[in-house]
């Protein structure tokens, strides 16, 4: 158990899970459930995945950059930016795979939808991914029609730097939400991988990620999100959120902490993070309002959701 649902005083419900939390040295500080055990990481690889492109020659920076590594939130100024990305490359929505979706974001949908608007591919919120790893192909004279076949030169790089990054090999390959290939690897080499990009040097495609995720978090998630108040509140750290209560964060000396909770229950997902990042010794206040959530009866707080066993 990593995490518990606190009602007028009653436990109402439990999440388990697995999660660890790493010292600069790479030594572990904290763990609950079975760290070594491999997970689908989902949204949370993105990065590792940009690392790749910018491997490849992908010619991005800043905030086109975080939004190469994003799950956007639909805002105007995501879908602008992917179609820059996809401009630049001489490429148009038409060449995006991923499917239709509406905006992730609620504010965002809500707005979509009272517009009378249907799903479309660059809102999905991925998008940002799909024109990176598009115009990563136009930088290689690779095909772009297949750019997401589990074969193709881009994904073959992508797998091979999630196993580098990560030190470990693929356990399982998938399909995630978006249609690109998904690779199973543990959370502690996750946890791993992010303390590899958070303390790389700038110059590198490493370091370039982690500089483009600390000074453009909107762009990575969206405004208000979580993962957008932690990069703003804790200075120097990187994070990204994921499908399935996937979450991974690292700071630039080296400490990291990721988690997955076993059902995908998206509410745990900050309150365990916030719990491993006070264990490595991480004192913001935004860490604080993140450790505990309320649980409302009335409209009004009668409980919280916290972290458990960590």
């Amino acid at each position: 158990m990593i995490a518990r649902v606190v009602r007028s005083g009653f436990v109402e419900s439990l999440h388990h899970g697995t999660a660890v939390a790493l010292a600069a040295d790479g030594d572990v500080v904290a763990s609950a459930g079975s760290p070594a055990t491999p997970v689908f990481p989902r949204s949370t690889n993105k990065p590792l995945q940009a690392v790749a492109m910018l491997r490849a020659g992908l010619p991005l920076e800043g905030a086109l950059l975080a939004l190469a590594s994003a799950s956007h939130s639909g805002e105007r100024f995501h879908l602008d930016g992917a179609r820059r990305i996809l401009e630049a490359a001489g490429l148009t929505e038409a060449a995006l795979h991923n499917p239709p979706d509406l905006p992730y974001g609620e504010q965002e949908r809500a707005d979509w939808l009272r517009a009378g608007r249907r799903p479309e591919r660059l809102a999905h919120n991925c998008s940002g991914k799909h024109a990176a790893m598009l115009a990563t192909c136009a930088e290689n004279g690779w095909p772009t029609a297949t750019y997401l076949e589990p074969g193709h030169p881009l994904q073959q790089l992508i797998a091979e730097t999630v196993a580098d990054l990560t030190g470990e090999p693929i356990a399982a390959r998938g399909v995630d939400g978006c249609g690109a290939p998904v690779f199973a690897v543990s959370v502690l080499g996750v946890a791993a991988a992010f303390a590899r990009i958070a303390t790389a040097d700038p110059a590198s495609p490493e370091g370039r990620v982690a500089s483009a995720i600390r000074l453009h978090p909107e762009w990575l998630a969206g405004t208000g999100r979580d993962v957008t108040a932690l990069i703003r509140g804790v200075p120097g750290i990187i994070a990204k959120d994921g499908a399935e209560a996937v979450y991974a964060a690292a700071l630039p000396d080296g400490r990291a902490a990721a988690v997955k909770v076993a059902d995908g229950g998206q509410r745990a997902r900050p309150v365990v993070l916030a719990a491993l990042l006070r264990r490595l010794g991480v004192g913001a206040a935004v860490v604080d309002e993140q450790a505990t959530v309320p649980v409302l009866g009335g409209g009004v707080p009668v409980g919280i959701i916290e972290a458990v066993g960590i």
